[in-house]
């Protein structure tokens, strides 16, 4: 069985372009890209530097409500008396400031030519057209100087970054209206088994209402892909076969659902490599989580297709799709940093392990006087939906501990930096 550091360095390895520092023998070395409005930019992943045309900002303004003054000006002792002269408004080229004067000025207001401070309104007094400041201002004060945020010819955004809010503000701020953006890849979700039923349909005994496949497809989307559900597929594998080979025509992620394990009606790995995908590996030490297939699939002239074999269990699809999955799609899609970085928690209580494995514990986050704290649930079961539709977190415990107790840390993956 494959460590999780391996198993995940291999699976982005699959979705890396050629050249990238995980060297991908597959596919081509450039990424398909597509041109999209700013307003549809958000989650996709930039296949471009986004590059300041000229300074941001453009021209020195100020940051205050106030009025603008000559430092130079200010001689002898204190307060200073000024007439005030002119207005400074924005939308508009301000005026000189004439020797020995100072000019009102608004937020977000051209600094006038010759001024080099703003004083806020707060700090004057104004008696008429004369201006008294108790302090003198240091030169620069309040000022937001050209060019403070970025530089012309600086890039703003670079290649690889999954595009935020922020970014898109960003963007337009360096007068970006169009964004050349990485294009989706194509996933199709296979759930197989006899037992499955579409949710709300006639609950025939024996049967169970599917529920992975919702649960995945949310999340795939979620990464920046394009997802369709395929229909459920029965025990037999000659089905199997049919339905993988239909979806691996034109699906760049091929995610399989079931049946992925060495039992007698676990068909799925002799299936996949009946129609021709090279399994890269079957088994990672993790719970839950651990018949786990990756293959892929040579398409000619185009990239190659990748294979996801994950467990029926909810908790297991779940957890690997999540962890390996999503990162996948965004290595597909030339996300910089697709897999997020983990952060540091403090066990509010024990948690019980049984080495060999390291275990993937669902859990609640909180704060706490000493930082990040994390409340890994009793109920860790691979079946159990109810854990996975409240928890916050992954909490990683170790292969070789037999446990871990109150008041420890670990390392903790946030599920919303996963999966939103």
């Amino acid at each position: 069985m494959l460590r999780f550091e391996d198993a995940l360095a291999r699976i982005l390895a699959l979705g890396s372009p050629l050249g990238s520092p995980l060297g991908s023998p597959l596919g081509s070395p450039e990424l398909a890209s597509e041109s999209v409005e700013l307003e549809e930019a958000e989650g996709r992943t930039l296949a471009e530097d986004v590059v300041a045309p000229g300074d941001l900002p453009a021209f020195d303004y100020s940051a205050m409500d106030g009025y603008a003054v000559c430092t130079r000006d200010l001689e002898g002792a204190e307060p200073y008396r000024l007439p005030v002269v002119g207005e400074s408004k924005t939308g508009e080229v301000a005026p000189p400031l004439a020797s020995h004067t100072v000019m009102r000025i608004f937020t977000g207001a051209p600094l006038p030519e010759g001024a080099d401070a703003i004083v806020m309104q707060e700090n004057v007094v104004r008696e008429g057209d004369m201006a008294i400041l108790g302090t003198r201002p240091r030169a620069g004060q309040h000022v937001r100087a050209r060019g403070a945020d970025l530089a012309a010819g600086a890039v703003a955004i670079p290649r690889g970054t999954r595009l935020r809010p922020g970014h898109l503000a960003l963007a337009a701020a360096v007068d970006r209206s169009v964004l050349t953006v990485t294009t989706k890849p194509v996933v199709a979700i296979l759930a197989t088994g006899d037992e499955l039923r579409r949710p709300g349909s006639e609950a025939v005994p024996g049967t169970i209402p599917e529920s992975n496949t919702v649960a995945l497809r949310s999340m795939a989307r979620r990464a920046g892909a394009t997802c369709r559900v395929l229909p459920y597929v029965r025990d037999d594998k000659g089905a199997h076969e049919r339905a993988f080979a239909s979806a691996l025509e034109d699906a760049d992620v091929l995610v399989t659902i079931g049946g992925v394990s060495v039992g007698d009606h676990d068909l799925v790995r002799p299936a996949l490599e009946a129609v021709g995908v090279t399994l890269e590996f079957w088994r990672v030490a993790i719970k839950p989580g651990k018949p786990l297939a990756i293959g892929r699939f040579a398409r000619p002239g185009r990239r190659d297709a990748i294979v996801f074999g994950l467990p029926g269990n909810p908790a297991s699809a779940i957890v690997t799709f999540a962890l390996f999955g999503i990162p996948l799609l965004r290595a597909l899609q030339g996300d910089a940093r697709p897999f997020p970085p983990f952060v540091r928690a403090r066990m509010t209580r024990a948690h019980a392990h049984d080495p060999g494995r390291l275990e993937l514990a669902r859990a609640t986050l909180g704060h706490g006087p000493r930082g990040l704290m994390v409340t890994t649930f009793g109920n860790q079961a691979s079946g159990a939906v109810t854990s996975m539709a409240q928890a916050e977190a992954l909490a990683f415990i170790p292969e070789d501990v037999t446990g871990v107790a109150a008041g420890e840390e670990v390392d903790v993956v946030l599920l919303s930096d996963l999966c939103d």
